[in-house]
């Protein structure tokens, strides 16, 4: 009874005029047409089933193929975000006073608005040199070293194209050395995910030489540095500490200061009194009676006075006992001399960072080069040394390991929970012959698309891996029920995919136009999602063409010699 209404149903009979509307005459065409659809695929599907050994070299070729195609693909570890914003990072020469490196900035600042249009730029900041009291050290940049370094903020009006903003970079990294040779420029990352996936360091890349040998780990350090500029697609790279920064050296005859009744302390406290203030000898405060506000009290030579080596040498000395002051000249030398600027260690030894960035080419592809360059210098190390790479190349590639590990853990895992339910080591093998064709439309939806491998497209992968799966078991077991009511493999694989092609269709559809949006990166940050929706509709549209020809053309073949489930024990096996 029920099976002739739903005959009726399809044919559109015994609908009343009321019934006859735009909605219902709509439904009758779409069931016409998907009929006819259904007889196509059905069509196709037997000349698929009689050439079993062509259609298998066929896809078995495709999936060679891709594998191959795999290897052109890049890797990182996150897209890019193009957020409107650039870190610029400018190092004047070393020992450059305050208020020449505010001059040197606001020139930089000049070719700045050069370069970016005034209807795309919307503010430009300045953080120059480091602050003056020690507390604050600790909510600076770790790049920021002295008193010729500093931060040019840049932040671009929404009113911009896509990848417009690292347009501007890739200008600014080729016109500022040009302008100003004697001043070194490099872009941080300005976008807090990528400052998140870089844990703290101030670049994607960072190669790091420890040991005690100093003099012989710069030469090194030097020798990576040259030869990583040579690499296409390394920018911004620099060695961290600066080791030449001049230096005036107050060297104190401690026998004649004794004599005058002072003290290597004494006179290292005088000269901090004079040129940086009390407050960093003995700080002092006054307290507001009315508001309760903390003033620091500091006492200083100005500045104005300090013009020349003479001025310092004729610094007055004092001594907590009592006893004419000292003039600086009666007990110590002035030498002229260099020192670092900033020192490092790791793990407590002494360190050099070689950092660097990347523009117009993947990560992965600079990690190769990066391996290359470390092989080659290691074996240059004093004893002792070592070279270490660090920032996202590790972390990408522990995160890559670690979900190809999942994946295949999960594939693993979801063949024997099969194997126990269909009670069969067989039909969970068939289920699974349509994620080669899932692995392999991901692959090419990357490379048509021009995306690289990095954790969002994995994740997209595994997401289209599941689908697929569930697509694959719905089609095997039909077939089973078939086998079981007497039809061939051939037979029984025919009706079951062209009976379930509309629940397959249906939902490897609605997936792939949910992920359409995400696929396309619209908005703000939606380059980071991009890869997602990109890897879960190519992997569905390749593993369903795989669902519904490859799968029905395995199942015939494997389940040629295989006796049939009686209809009891396969009830019982689906209760």
């Amino acid at each position: 009874m029920l099976k002739s209404q739903l005959h009726l149903y399809r044919q559109g009979e015994g609908v009343s005029g009321s019934q006859a509307g735009p909605v219902w005459r709509f439904h009758l065409r779409f069931m016409r047409g998907f009929e006819a659809f259904r007889e196509s695929y059905r069509a196709a599907l037997t000349w698929a089933l009689a050439r079993r050994s062509g259609v298998a070299v066929v896809f078995a070729l495709f999936c060679i193929g891709s594998g191959i195609l795999a290897t052109q693909l890049g890797q990182d570890f996150f897209p890019q975000v193009d957020g409107g914003q650039l870190r610029l990072h400018v190092r004047a020469p070393a020992g450059t006073r305050l208020e020449t490196t505010e001059e040197l900035f606001a020139r930089v600042e000049d070719k700045i608005r050069e370069i970016i249009p005034p209807s795309k730029l919307d503010t430009i900041l300045d953080n120059i040199g480091l602050p003056v009291l020690p507390i604050n050290m600790a909510y600076t940049d770790s790049a920021t070293i002295g008193s010729g370094d500093g931060e040019i903020l840049i932040s671009l009006k929404r009113e911009r194209k896509r990848g417009e903003t690292w347009e501007y970079a890739r200008r600014l990294r080729q016109e500022l050395p040009s302008a100003f040779p004697e001043m070194t420029f490099f872009f941080r990352s300005a976008d807090m995910v990528s400052q998140i996936l870089n844990f703290g360091i101030p670049a994607p890349i960072n190669i790091q030489v420890l040991g005690p040998n100093q003099e012989a780990n710069y030469r090194i350090a030097r020798a990576i540095e040259r030869r990583l500029r040579r690499a296409p697609g390394a920018v911004d790279v620099r060695l961290h500490q600066v080791l030449d920064a001049p230096e005036l050296r107050i060297n104190v005859d401690r026998t004649r200061a004794g004599q005058m009744g002072l003290t290597q302390r004494d006179v290292a406290n005088s000269l901090l009194v004079s040129l940086s203030s009390s407050g960093q000898v003995s700080p002092n405060y006054w307290v507001h009676p009315r508001t309760g506000v903390s003033y620091l009290i500091a006492v200083q030579t100005p500045e104005y006075r300090i013009t020349s080596l003479d001025a310092i040498r004729n610094t007055p000395l004092a001594s907590a006992k009592a006893g004419p002051p000292q003039l600086l000249s009666n007990l110590a030398a002035a030498e002229r001399m260099t020192t670092p600027m900033a020192i490092g260690h790791y793990n407590v030894q002494p360190v050099l960072d070689v950092y660097a960035g990347v523009q117009d080419r993947d990560l992965g592809s600079i990690a190769k080069e990066v391996d290359r360059i470390v092989a080659e210098f290691r074996g240059k190390l004093p004893r002792g040394s070592q070279i270490q790479v660090r920032g996202q190349i590790e972390t990408m590639r522990e995160s890559f390991r670690g979900l190809t590990g999942g994946l295949v853990l999960a594939i693993a895992l979801v063949y024997l929970l099969m194997a126990v339910n269909f009670q069969s080591w067989l039909d969970p093998f068939l289920i699974l012959m349509a994620l080669p064709g899932a692995f392999s439309g991901i692959i090419w939806s990357l490379y048509v698309t021009q995306t690289t491998i990095n954790v969002p497209s994995l994740m997209g992968a595994i997401m289209s891996i599941g689908v697929a799966t569930a697509n694959s078991i719905l089609l095997v077991t039909f077939a089973n029920q078939r086998r079981a009511e007497g039809l061939t493999p051939v037979e029984a694989a025919l009706s079951a995919a062209a009976t379930r092609l509309r629940p397959v269709l249906m939902t490897a559809g609605a997936m792939i136009l949910g992920m359409l949006p995400m696929s396309l990166g619209l908005g703000e940050g939606g380059e980071q999602n991009a890869p997602i929706g990109r890897a879960v509709i190519g992997g569905l549209l390749a593993a369903t063409i795989a669902t519904l020809f490859f799968v029905p053309v395995a199942y015939s073949f494997f389940k040629e010699k295989v006796r049939p489930r009686p209809p009891e024990e396969d009830a019982e096996m689906l209760q």
